[in-house]
């Protein structure tokens, strides 16, 4: 399996690391951390160094009750972040937003991947950048924004509902021209689901991996995580694994991460059970 994204070929043989690279100051996690675009690069570079093989960068929050932020504000977040890493790694980097033109201002400064979190918010500019960028694309089921995804719980059947959204952004993607080996499927942990439902799509995720696209699992530090666990923000790195270790078992192509040294460890470890094959 692999993702063409932009003229670049990124092989999905094996579980590829995401690292999550927020420049913004109010994200649950990491929040504040690296809004100096000096010290966002140096992330950015140090987890490519970790084993991360794309870099997510993100100028806008999309935990619950986030306020939006303008584009503008959001530009000047991350184009110098993509621009200052482009030429420092040789991974792809992904742009996490909702907007079009944040994602096509991106993909001009260097990020060969659109990570689309709209959801069913969005409407379909974002198909438009990847069919005329030739960048690859991420698509995330998620439901209203924010401020209201909380409230917009009510599934009759979770999973199918899932699947249906991703499929049926797939098709449209495809009828504009974008190659499937360009596409990849998002379930959405955290978004417009309640703890329990997390779990439920989990269990199934397998059902979301047969319809046959890479999919992306972005479990990190989610606050089902720390639901089950009783623990703040700072101490899900045992979940998180958990969870990780479970999606790469049921298929996730792609993990979504804060925590990339032990991930990409335990990733690892986990294929070599699966493979029988030891590498150095």
């Amino acid at each position: 399996m692999k993702l063409l994204c932009k003229g670049r070929v990124l092989s999905l043989d094996r579980t590829a690391v995401m690292g999550v690279l927020n420049v913004t100051p109010d994200s649950f996690s990491d929040g504040g951390l690296w809004l100096d675009a000096g010290a966002a690069v140096d992330h950015g570079q140090q987890m490519a160094a970790e084993g991360a093989a794309i870099i997510d960068v993100g100028g806008e929050s999309t935990r619950p009750g986030a306020a939006l932020v303008a584009e503008d504000d959001e530009l000047e977040r991350v184009l110098p972040v993509i621009s200052g890493l482009v030429d420092r790694i040789d991974v792809p980097i992904s742009i996490d937003t909702r907007k079009p033109q944040v994602a096509r201002r991106a993909v001009e400064a260097g990020a060969s991947i659109v990570n689309d979190t709209a959801g069913e918010w969005g409407g379909r500019g974002m198909d438009q950048v990847a069919a005329e960028t030739g960048a690859g694309i991420a698509v995330m089921h998620s439901r209203g924004t924010p401020a209201t995804m909380r409230s917009l719980t009510d599934y009759s059947d979770l999973v199918k509902e899932v699947s249906d959204f991703l499929i049926g952004r797939a098709q449209e993607l495809q009828r504009l021209g974008v190659p499937p080996e360009s596409i990849v499927l998002d379930p959405g942990f955290g978004f417009a689901k309640t703890p329990e439902q997390n779990l439920e799509l989990l269990r199934h995720l397998h059902e979301v991996v047969g319809l046959g696209f890479p999919v992306l699992s972005g479990t990190s530090r989610k606050s089902f995580i720390g639901a089950v666990l009783g623990a703040e923000t700072e101490d899900r790195l045992e979940g998180t694994l958990a969870t990780v270790a479970w999606s790469v078992v049921k298929g996730a192509r792609i993990v979504r991460v804060h925590d990339v040294t032990p991930v990409s460890k335990m990733v690892k470890m986990i294929e070599a059970i699966t493979s029988g094959e030891v590498t150095a």
